[in-house]
Order: structure tokens, then sequence, then C-alpha cells
């Protein structure tokens, strides 16, 4: 795809900040999300849960930088946000009902082994994702975040007072319209940042209706401390077997995100730069333990952000990390996001999401028209999807089984992969 700026280009500051705060616009409610669920349903005190929701912004933020940026060995040098992943909810929530938050970053700190290990083989994982695996991948990985834009839409989950009222309707649609109006009618920075400028209009009409509500940012601190080790440590046998799991799956997505950033920005993913993003994703995931939050991943969302702007720089990005750092040193900023209406984030997500599809489809579009690779791309997206419309068809299954396949991605991901292995004709038609 053509780019507005690519990887090594750096534009200049105030057009930096602006394109760099779309993708904060788009990570920061999903980071704060995961503290708050984990703690909420542990039942923590208020400044327990600040503790949590402020390391998750600061850690994320420097791991962000480090991925964009690169630091020696760490970093695979591509535009991608990194922030707390809801992979880790379930096994979290587990962990915490029976041993306390201690117990759930002694688990994550020793777990965070297999990501660092891990990333070292990443250049024999790498030879796994040919094309065809490569395009069914990226393709779910749209596909599986079409539903969450769509509840942004509808005002929150299916059930909730107001969900798919007319109000939240009208207000997705409009945003969405001037997303798309602003991206291809725009010239130059305004279609860049035709998210954030969709956003911020949107916003704007929300709060001369009267629909925002500003109760987080009156309840927000101003000023925030990193608390490492707040919450101590225990290092439960069960627990870090659990979350051993969670972070093999979180390999298996954050892989498929950055070979969908590879194919958007243009640039080559070899084995050697796949390792360095995995290594600095295990490494921030043990500095999230210690600064006393959960683990993290690499956000898909901002993925679409990239395809819909033809922004690539990796240097924008970075400044993200910068603003997400000082979120988590001053809550109340990041409290000003979070009072933005989802209604007016699911218009502009589902443009950003529908984007990363295309990007999928675009990978395949190079493949070999074949029975076999047709098996692939029809038996990965469709048993990925079918785990995503319903995550309840495995609830009765073990707990160690479910983290696995209560992803969508990452089943959809193996099934592909497993194909791709065992069906005829894979040196003729995978290379």
């Amino acid at each position: 795809m053509k780019l507005f700026y690519k990887v090594e280009q750096k534009p200049p500051l105030a057009t930096s900040t602006l394109l760099a705060a779309q993708h904060l616009l788009a990570a920061l409610g999903a980071i704060i999300a995961v503290p708050l669920v984990v703690g909420g349903v542990l039942g923590l005190s208020t400044s327990d849960m600040v503790v949590l929701v402020n390391a998750a912004m600061l850690v994320s933020g420097v791991v962000t930088i480090i991925q964009c940026k690169g630091v020696g060995d760490f970093g695979i040098r591509l535009p991608t946000v990194m922030g707390t992943s809801f992979t880790f909810v379930g096994v979290s929530i587990a962990i915490g009902l029976e041993h306390g938050v201690a117990g759930i970053l002694g688990s994550a700190l020793v777990a965070s082994l297999v990501m660092i290990v891990g990333s070292f083989f990443m250049p024999m994982i790498r030879k796994l994702f040919p094309p065809i695996v490569t395009g069914t991948v990226v393709t779910l990985i749209g596909l599986s975040l079409i539903p969450v834009a769509v509840d942004w839409i509808g005002g929150g989950q299916v059930g909730q007072a107001g969900y798919g009222n007319n109000s939240n309707l009208l207000i997705g649609l409009f945003v969405l319209v001037l997303v798309l109006v602003l991206s291809h009618w725009g010239r130059g920075i305004l279609s860049a940042s035709a998210v954030i400028t969709g956003i911020v209009i949107g916003l704007m009409v929300c709060m001369a209706l009267g629909l925002v509500d500003f109760t987080p940012v009156q309840q927000a601190s101003w000023v925030a401390l990193p608390s490492p080790l707040h919450f101590g440590m225990t290092f439960p046998i069960g627990g870090i077997i659990g979350m051993c799991i969670a972070y093999l799956v979180t390999i298996i997505e954050t892989t498929g995100d950055f070979l969908a950033l590879s194919g958007i920005t243009n640039t080559k993913l070899t084995g050697k730069k796949l390792s360095r993003g995995i290594l600095a994703e295990g490494m921030g995931s043990a500095l999230a333990s210690i600064f006393s939050t959960t683990p993290l991943s690499s956000f898909s969302q901002n993925v679409g952000i990239v395809g819909m702007t033809g922004v690539a720089s990796r240097h924008v990005v970075a400044i993200t990390g910068m603003m997400l750092v000082v979120a988590g040193l001053f809550p109340v900023i990041g409290a000003l996001v979070v009072m933005i209406p989802s209604p007016v984030l699911g218009g502009a997500g589902l443009v950003m999401f529908a984007m990363i599809i295309t990007a999928g489809v675009n990978i395949l579009s190079k493949t070999e028209h074949s029975r076999r690779n047709g098996t692939i791309i029809a038996m990965g997206i469709g048993a990925g999807m079918a785990v995503t419309i319903r995550p309840e068809l495995f609830a009765n299954l073990p707990e160690f089984i479910k983290v696995v396949f209560t992803s969508g991605i990452t089943t959809g991901s193996l099934v592909a992969l497993l194909l791709n292995m065992v069906l005829p004709g894979r040196n003729e038609f995978s290379n």
C-alpha cells in the first residue's frame, strides 16, 4: 500500500504529536480496562486499583518506546503499541482469587521466561508462517476485532441498558463517515490524521448533546508515582503453569500482529527482527510484574490505524509511548481519554479494524489459488470466527485448555499452521 510516512521517516514534531495521539486514543481505554477488570473481580481498594492502572500506562509506554526505537537487541523497530493484554485476564483472576495480586505478579514474572527464551527460537517459528498462513492470521485479526468496534458503537455490551439505541448508532455512523471522508478526500495532514480528527469532532458533538460523562476526570488523581513491588510477590506452581500457557498464546497473537505490520508497512520481517520484538515483549512483561501490573502484548487495533492512515513512522508511535508514560505519571490525562463515549471510538474503530482485513486479503491474493490453500484459509478463519462469535463453546473445558482456545486468533492460527504442515503439497504452494 502507499504510505504517507514510511517506517524510518520523521514527520515534524507538531505533526508527529498529532498523529501519535491517534494511537493513544485507540489504545488507552483497553490498557486501563484490563487492570480495572482484574482488580474489580478481586475486590481491590481504590488505592490499589490506582496502582494497577497507573503502572499499566507507565510500563506500556516504556515498552512501546523500546519496540519502536529499539535498544540493542530489544525492540522490533516497527510502529507497534504495547499494552496490558486481555489474554491474561482469565488466568489472572483465577490465580488472584486463590493467591491474591502477589500470586498473579509472581507467576507472571517467572512465566515471562517462556517468552524471553522463546524469542531466541523465532527464526525457526517464522518459517512456519508462509504467506498462506500469514494472510489467514492477519485477516482473522481484523475479523476478530470487528465485534469490538460493533459493541463500541452499540454503547457497551449486549444486554446493557441503552445498547444499540438510535443516538449511539447515529454517533457511530457520523464518526465512521467522517473518518472515511477525511481519509479519502482530505489532503496532507488532514488525511493522515483522519482518525483523531473524527474522534475529536465526534467528542465535541457528544459534549454539545450532553452525552459526555466527566466523572473519570473529576475522580482522577493529578500525580501518581510508580510503586514497584507494591503488592509483593508469591510464586504458586499452578499459577506459573497457567501463566506459561497464556504467554505461549500471546507469542502466537503477537507474531500475527507483527506480520500484519510488516505487510502494511512494506517491510520484511526477518526471524531476527521477530526475535527482537518478542524478547522486548517478554522483558516488558517481566517489568510490568515488578512495577505491579499485568503482562503486556502488542495491540492489534493500532495496526489498523497504520493501515487506515498510511502513517508507518515508528518515530510517531514512539511519541505515543511517551504520552503513555506521561499518562501513567499524571492519571488525569488518561481520564480525559476514558471519558470519550464508546460510539465515537466505535465509528473510527470499525474503519481501522476493517483495514486489517484488507491487509490480510492483500497477502492472500498473492498466494497460489489451489484447493489446498483454500482449505487452509477456510478452516483457519472458520475455526477462529467460531470461537470469536461463540466463546462459550469451550466453557466446560479445563481452565488450562480454555486459556488457549478462548482466543479466536490463536485458535485460527493453530488450525492454519497445522493444516499447512499436514496437507500435501506444502513445498509447492506455501513457500
